[in-house]
C-alpha cells in the first residue's frame, strides 16, 4: 500500500455524532438524554419536543449519518484505504458505548474519531471527548481492554468542507429572482453558544473575545466569500448570525439572532439574503426547523426573498476530505512529515487537545487531549 494511503497505526474509524430521535416515543427520552444533569422538568422537555413532532418525532440527523457512512465507506474502498468505518451517537442509538464494545470485541486496538462538529468549543469538541472518556471508563469497568483514541483535528477550513459550501451558495444566489439576486446579503448561519464558552474556546493562547469558536468562523466564511465573488463576479455583504439558542434569559449568548438579524437587514433595505448554515455539517433539526421553518417565516413575514444553502452532508468531496484527515493524521503518528490540508489564514488545528483547551464548566476527565486519563 502507498505510504499516502496507510492508516497505520490506525485500523478503524469511529464516526461519532449526537443522535437524534427516529419516532414519537423516541423524542423525550433523547432530551432527556441530552439535557441529563440540568433538572430540567419533562413538561418543558415536551415543549422543546415539539420541534420534533412537527416532523414526526423523528430528527434527519441519523438517516444522514448513515449516508455519510455510506459514502465513507465507498471513497475508502475506491482509494485502496482498508479502514473499517463505525458509528456512534452521545445521545441515542447507537449510542457510543455500545459502539466502542462492538470494536473492541471486533480487535480493534487503535481508533481514529471524526466528530461530526468541525469547530473548537466546548460542545463542539471537549464534550465528546468526555462522552468518549466515559465510554472507556464504562468498558473498562467491564473488564475490557481499552483501545487507544484519537479525535482527528478541526476541519472547518479543509477545501473539501469548504467547497461543497461555495457551490450551495452559488446555487442559492442563482435560485433568487434575478432582479434581487446581484444585492443579495449571505448570513453565515451558526449555532450560538453562551459568550463564555465562546471567549473560553481553543487553546489557552486563543481566549478571549469570541475565542477560536467565533474566529474559525469568521475566517472561514471570508474565504467562501471570496470564493463566491470569483465564481459570481459580483461582492455580496455578508455577516456572521447565530441560531438555536437554548439557554437561560439571564446568560449572554453569541448574538445576533437570525431572525433578528433578517428584520435589520429588511429595514436596511436589503433585497434578498442567502442563508449558510456553515456551522453545521448536514441538515438536522436545527438547520431545518430553526432556518427552513422558523427563519423562512420571519422572511415570508418581511416580504424578504431568501433561500437556504445546503449543508455538506455526504457530499463526496467530504468524503475524501475524511479520508486525507485520517491518512494525514496517521502519516503524522508515524512520524513522517506531513504538510496538513487548510484554507484561509488560521492554518490547520492541532492534533491533540492541549491542557486548557475548550475547558468545562466543572472539570470532567477527557479522552483524546494532552489531559487525557487514557494513553
Amino acid at each position: 500500500m502507498p505510504d499516502e494511503l496507510d492508516p497505520t497505526p490506525y485500523d478503524a474509524l469511529l464516526l461519532l455524532s449526537f443522535g437524534g430521535p427516529e419516532g414519537p416515543d423516541d423524542v423525550v427520552p433523547f432530551l432527556e438524554n441530552v439535557t441529563r444533569g440540568r433538572g430540567i422538568p419533562k413538561e418543558r422537555l415536551k415543549e422543546v419536543g415539539e420541534h420534533y413532532f412537527l416532523f414526526g418525532g423523528v430528527s434527519p440527523i441519523n438517516e444522514q449519518n448513515r449516508a455519510l457512512l455510506d459514502a465513507l465507506r465507498e471513497d475508502f474502498a475506491g482509494h485502496g484505504l482498508n479502514l473499517p468505518v463505525y458509528w456512534g451517537n452521545r445521545n441515542w442509538a447507537p449510542y457510543l458505548t455500545d459502539t466502542l464494545r462492538e470494536m473492541i470485541r471486533d480487535g480493534h486496538r487503535r481508533i481514529a474519531v471524526l466528530a461530526t462538529s468541525a469547530y473548537a468549543s466546548y460542545s463542539g469538541c471537549r464534550q465528546y471527548r468526555e462522552n468518549l472518556a466515559d465510554s472507556l471508563a464504562a468498558l473498562e469497568a467491564e473488564g475490557l481492554e481499552l483501545p487507544r483514541v484519537d479525535r482527528l483535528r478541526h476541519y472547518f477550513n479543509h477545501p473539501g468542507f469548504v467547497e461543497p459550501m461555495v457551490d450551495g451558495i452559488v446555487r442559492s444566489l442563482a435560485d433568487l429572482p434575478k432582479e434581487v439576486r446581484e444585492g443579495a446579503h449571505i448570513a453565515f448561519c451558526t449555532h450560538s453558544i453562551p459568550t463564555a464558552s465562546a471567549d473560553t474556546s481553543g487553546p489557552v493562547e486563543q481566549h478571549g473575545d469570541g475565542g477560536a469558536y467565533v474566529a474559525q468562523h469568521l475566517d472561514v466564511a471570508r474565504v467562501i466569500a471570496d470564493a463566491v465573488r470569483e465564481r459570481t463576479g459580483v461582492e455580496h455583504p455578508w455577516q456572521l448570525v447565530y441560531q438555536s439558542r437554548s439557554g437561560a434569559p439571564h446568560i449572554p449568548w453569541l448574538e445576533p439572532d437570525i431572525c433578528d438579524h433578517l428584520e435589520e437587514r429588511h429595514a436596511a433595505g436589503v433585497p434578498a439574503v442567502v442563508m449558510a448554515p456553515i456551522g453545521f455539517v448536514s441538515d438536522h433539526m436545527e438547520v431545518i426547523y430553526d432556518l427552513d421553518t422558523e427563519a423562512a417565516a420571519k422572511a415570508g413575514e418581511l416580504g424578504l426573498p431568501v433561500r437556504r444553502s445546503a449543508t455538506v452532508g455526504a457530499d463526496p468531496r467530504f468524503a475524501a476530505a475524511i479520508r486525507d484527515l485520517v491518512v494525514e493524521r496517521a502519516a503524522t503518528e508515524r512520524g513522517q512529515d506531513v504538510t496538513p490540508c487548510a484554507l484561509g489564514a488560521l492554518g490547520a488545528s492541532h492534533n491533540l487537545c492541549p491542557v486548557g483547551c475548550c475547558p468545562a464548566r466543572a472539570p470532567r476527565p477527557a479522552a483524546a487531549g494532552a489531559d487525557s486519563p487514557y494513553a
